[in-house]
């Protein structure tokens, strides 16, 4: 089997696993706990929580663990815009292209809250104008959250630009960085707040982090402890938090260079397909990419045909983000990039992760791409 679905989820690294493996035995003790075996577990914490922050261009005390990316997401987008309400700031800005954790946060303060949404349009690649989000904020926005780079078809935003217009008007931005995190230099790209999720990067699933800059109010979604600073109560997950810190620490350390591997492999792969597979369009932005994304639509097939083909040939992939995996509807993010439904419906998404790949496997694949597509046209 080659599985290129690691957008969805990455297997946990091996270096990883010895790292958390004492956190679950012999340093098992609460981090709130004022004792020896506390101790122990919060000077771990406390260690994971300041190579998180270094990664990030953070400080150490910014960093929140969450249960993923899904938590960190909303955590962001409810809980800063939450704090600004009572200074009369209600207005969310975002993209129709973002993940389903970001857009129903948006619609949950937009109908129980009378948060007004407004939503940026993009162009065919998935891109933001500046200039539209600069006609979007005023003085009553509380937010702008965005994604660094989508989860479905991979194009990364233009963040420089979009936070010196956030910057220029002093309203906060929120980066949805769980699909750039190891891929993209994180430091200094001027977010105000960060989220981030381990499972994209080898750690294991159920552990993630926002970064949220001290001058920003959050209001927490989780009561009782009090423990993250008040800003996310439960006791921590130690293991965790320590298997994050260490799978961010290496993909940082290796970024360069898979990065460049990983990238020169999917630009052949993508020249390939679309010289092979009649009809196939690559959707998404062409230069402005994640390195390991391919997303295409195959007229004339259904999405879900194609997976079937390719997995009968040992290939595991995917339809686009697994959040919204079994839903009849097509992409959202394709329908707001101006593609059809019709043909929003064909798609399937190649997503590569960090591992060598042997020198030929860019042609093989896309023989069994086209082998796929020709098999579920009939």
């Amino acid at each position: 089997m080659l599985y290129l679905d690691h957008a969805a989820t990455s297997p946990v690294r091996p270096e990883v696993l010895e790292a958390m493996r004492p956190y679950l035995t012999g340093v098992f003790g609460n981090p709130s706990s004022h004792h020896t075996a506390g101790e122990a577990a919060a000077r771990a914490l406390d260690d994971a929580r300041a190579r998180v922050a270094r990664a990030l261009g953070m400080r150490t005390s910014d960093v929140v663990f969450t249960g993923g990316g899904t938590e960190a997401n909303n955590l962001a987008v409810k809980g800063i815009v939450l704090a600004a309400l009572e200074a009369g700031r209600r207005r969310l800005v975002t993209s129709p292209i973002e993940h389903e954790s970001i857009l129903e946060s948006a619609e949950y303060l937009r109908r129980f809250h009378a948060v007004e949404v407004t939503v940026l349009p993009v162009d065919s690649r998935g891109r933001i104008a500046p200039d539209d989000l600069a006609s979007a904020i005023g003085d009553d926005t509380a937010l702008v959250s965005i994604g660094h780079a989508n989860n479905e078809i991979g194009t990364v935003q233009d963040v420089a630009a979009l936070a010196s217009v956030t910057r220029a008007a002093r309203v906060p931005l929120h980066l949805d960085a769980v699909q750039s995190t190891g891929w993209l230099p994180l430091r200094d790209l001027g977010g105000d707040a960060v989220s981030i999720a381990g499972h994209k990067l080898g750690a294991p699933k159920g552990i993630g982090a926002l970064a949220v800059r001290g001058r920003v109010p959050v209001e927490p979604l989780l009561h009782g402890g009090g423990q993250e600073r008040g800003r996310r109560s439960g006791t921590e997950n130690v293991a965790g938090a320590v298997a994050l810190a260490t799978a961010l620490d290496l993909a940082e350390r290796e970024r360069d260079v898979v990065a460049a591997r990983v990238g020169t492999a999917t630009t052949h792969f993508i020249s390939r397909v679309l010289a092979g597979v009649p009809e196939a369009r690559l959707t998404g932005d062409a230069v402005h990419r994640l390195p390991g994304t391919a997303s295409f639509t195959f007229v004339g097939t259904s999405g879900e045909a194609v997976l079937l083909e390719l997995e009968r040939r040992g290939v595991i992939s995917s339809s686009g983000s697994a959040c919204a995996a079994g839903s009849d509807e097509p992409s959202h993010v394709l329908l707001a990039c101006g593609v059809p439904p019709e043909v929003a419906q064909t798609s399937v998404r190649f997503s590569f992760g960090r591992e060598p790949l042997p020198a030929d496997a860019p042609e093989r694949l896309a023989a069994l791409v086209a082998e796929s597509v020709r098999a579920a046209r009939g």
